[in-house]
């Protein structure tokens, strides 16, 4: 169980244009008094083709923490466009709000950003060179990402497990209930017949066809041929579904920021984190 829970996100100043500060209220619940601080950081992926586009926006260090409900706001400064390639400033892109304990992160937020202009004559037809001063930016506020990470907090007690339980009992199965066995008893059986009966196989010579009685031909039912039809036609692909809807994803083990590749550009970034910290105290809302 998490000992800080994230209860909600809102997206104060939105749609902006692109240039303007990002705002989030953050409500969370801390369950237990923590020895440091949680820190905040909000990064701008600025290109889908590689991480070094990416930008740390703001880091903020918030603590004490009291024991309730806490909520606080998280401002951070615009993408250096100069730092953004120019096919990458126009479009969808995202923003990752990512907080950690003692530097091992559990929970963290993506939203989608849409970068266009403000004129329906320039999303027409777009300048070679973007007019910066014209994009503007609306973050989907209402289709956040979450993905939490369990993480050792400030107990032993609170850490992930490294390894699966261990199962003695499974040691205990008898032999004749192992997986398997039954299957082999039939094949033993069936081959003491054949054995008894003295039938033989016949071998068919190299360049040689053997003739087939009636009671050597095996039968096909149209039931296996409609199955056989049906694993090849109606294979379901399963890699198919939106990634526009809410998804939240529980991670087992430390939250060490992880991440995929940028094939993705929803959550699946892991940014290079580098800039500053300035420390808040949160507003308990506990009565």
């Amino acid at each position: 169980m998490s000992v800080v829970s994230l209860l909600g996100v809102k997206v104060v100043n939105n749609p902006a244009k692109i240039t303007d500060k990002y705002e989030f209220e953050i409500t969370f619940e801390c369950l237990e008094q923590l020895e440091k601080d949680l820190e905040w950081k909000l990064t701008y992926v600025g290109s889908a083709q590689s991480d070094q586009y990416d930008q740390e926006l703001d880091s903020l260090l918030v603590g004490p923490v009291p024991i309730g409900v806490n909520k606080f706001i998280f401002e951070a400064d615009a993408p250096d466009t100069s730092r953004i390639p120019d096919a990458d400033i126009i479009g969808v892109t995202v923003v990752l709000l990512t907080c950690a304990y003692d530097g091992r992160e559990f929970v963290r937020v993506g939203y989608y950003v849409n970068n266009e202009y403000d004129s329906p004559e320039l999303i027409a037809e777009p300048p070679a060179k973007p007019i910066i001063e014209r994009v503007k930016r609306n973050v989907l506020a209402e289709k956040p990402r979450v993905t939490r990470f369990a993480i050792k907090w400030d107990s032993e007690a609170s850490a992930p497990a490294e390894f699966p339980p261990e199962q003695p009992e499974a040691d205990l199965v008898a032999d004749e209930e192992e997986y398997g066995a039954e299957e082999a008893a039939e094949e033993a059986e069936v081959e003491a017949e054949a054995e008894a009966e003295g039938s033989e196989k016949v071998v068919a010579a190299p360049g040689e066809d053997i003739e087939m009685g009636d009671g050597d031909q095996e039968a096909v039912s149209p039931a296996e041929d409609d199955e056989d039809a049906a694993s090849e036609d109606g294979s379901v692909d399963l890699e198919g579904e939106s990634e526009d809807e809410l998804e939240e994803e529980v991670v087992d083990g430390e939250g060490e920021g992880e991440a995929e590749e940028h094939g993705d550009p929803a959550m699946d970034v892991d940014a290079e984190m580098s800039g500053h910290a300035a420390s808040a105290k949160p507003v308990s809302t506990a009565s």
